[in-house]
C-alpha cells in the first residue's frame, strides 16, 4: 500500500538528491524529445513540454500512426508507463541504471507498440552533452528523494495554476521545461519583442528567438544543480530593465541576482513558512507586477 499524499511541503536536501535529479534530467530529455518529435510544432515550443500527473511526470496525450499514446513516470510505484491505445501497456522498473541502459530499455518498450521514432540523441541545455546512449556516468536513482521532488513540484503546480487563473491575456499552460528541469507558466504582454541573442548551450540560436519573439513575464519552480545546489522559484522578465531590478517584491525573502537577471525565492523559505501557498502567491503575483509595471503593459486588458 501507498502512502497517502501529505498536504505539507516536503523538505528537500538537494545534497541528498542531487544525484537523483541528474538521473531524471537526463530521463525527461529522452522522453521530451519523444514528444518533440511526434507532436505539430505550437507556438514557443509547447509542443514539447511535459507534465504533472497523479504520480509524476506524463508526455499526456501524443496522437501518432491513427492512435494515442502516452509515457509516463509513476514516483509512486517507481515504474515508467507507455499507454497506447492500439496495444496493452508496456512498463519497466525505475531503479538505478546507466542513461545508456534507461535509453535502450524505453526505446525497445516502444518498438514493442510499434511506436518507431527517431530522435535527436544527445541532451540540450546542458554541458557536457554525453550522448544518451553511451552514457554510462549518471545511473543513480534514489525512490524517495523521487517522490519528495515530485511533491515539491505538484505542491506548486498548484500554486501556478491558480496564479494563472487571474490573466486572461495569452499564457502559457503550467509545464515541465525539459531542457533545465523547470516547471514554469509564462504571461504575454501581447507585444513582440526584441530578437533573442542565444547563449544557451547546445540550444539552437532559431529555437530560443522563437520562444521569446514576444514580450514575457515568466515564474517558474527549479530544483537546483551541482553549481547551484538550491532548489528555487524564479522570476523574470524579458525585455528585462533596470527599473525591473529595483521593484519592491515579496516576500522579505525575495532577492533579485543582476547575475542571472532574475528575482529567486528559496524553496525552503516557501516550504517553512507559516502559509506556504500564500508565499509562493505574494511571489508570482508581485515579480508579475514589477515586469508589467516596468514595461507597461496593459493590465487593464489582461487581468481580470
Amino acid at each position: 500500500m501507498s502512502k497517502p499524499l501529505s498536504t505539507e511541503w516536503p523538505v528537500l536536501d538537494f545534497s541528498a538528491m542531487q544525484e537523483t535529479v541528474e538521473t531524471i534530467h537526463q530521463w525527461l530529455q529522452i522522453i521530451g524529445k519523444i514528444r518533440l518529435k511526434t507532436m505539430p510544432w505550437q507556438n514557443h515550443s509547447w509542443h514539447t513540454t511535459l507534465y504533472l500527473s497523479p504520480v509524476g511526470y506524463s508526455t499526456q496525450a501524443i496522437c501518432f500512426d491513427g492512435g494515442i499514446f502516452e509515457i509516463e513516470l509513476d514516483f509512486i510505484h517507481h515504474q515508467l508507463h507507455i499507454k497506447s491505445s492500439n496495444a496493452e501497456t508496456q512498463h519497466f522498473a525505475l531503479k538505478t541504471m546507466s542513461v545508456a541502459d534507461f535509453y535502450k530499455a524505453l526505446f525497445e518498450k516502444l518498438a514493442a507498440l510499434r511506436i518507431n521514432v527517431k530522435i535527436h540523441g544527445s541532451p540540450n541545455e546542458m554541458e557536457p552533452a554525453i550522448p544518451f546512449s553511451s552514457n554510462t556516468a549518471i545511473s543513480t536513482y534514489d525512490p524517495e528523494a523521487a517522490n519528495l521532488l515530485w511533491k515539491a513540484m505538484l505542491k506548486s503546480n498548484g500554486v501556478f495554476n491558480k496564479f494563472r487563473s487571474d490573466f486572461i491575456g495569452k499564457s502559457s499552460p503550467v509545464h515541465l521545461f525539459w531542457g533545465a528541469f523547470d516547471l514554469a507558466v509564462t504571461r504575454f504582454s501581447g507585444r513582440p519583442a526584441p530578437l533573442h541573442q542565444g547563449g544557451v548551450p547546445n540550444m539552437p540560436l532559431d529555437v530560443m528567438q522563437e520562444a521569446y519573439s514576444h514580450e514575457v513575464s515568466s515564474a517558474g519552480f527549479w530544483p537546483g544543480s551541482k553549481d547551484s545546489p538550491v532548489p528555487v522559484f524564479y522570476a523574470y522578465a524579458y525585455p528585462g530593465n533596470e527599473a525591473y531590478a529595483k521593484q519592491k517584491v515579496l516576500p522579505e525573502q525575495a532577492f533579485y541576482s543582476p547575475e542571472m537577471g532574475e528575482f529567486f525565492l528559496k524553496y525552503k523559505d516557501v516550504q517553512s513558512a507559516s502559509d506556504p501557498e500564500k508565499t509562493l502567491m505574494d511571489f508570482l503575483q508581485t515579480t508579475y507586477e514589477a515586469a508589467a509595471n516596468t514595461s507597461n503593459w496593459d493590465r487593464d486588458a489582461l487581468e481580470k
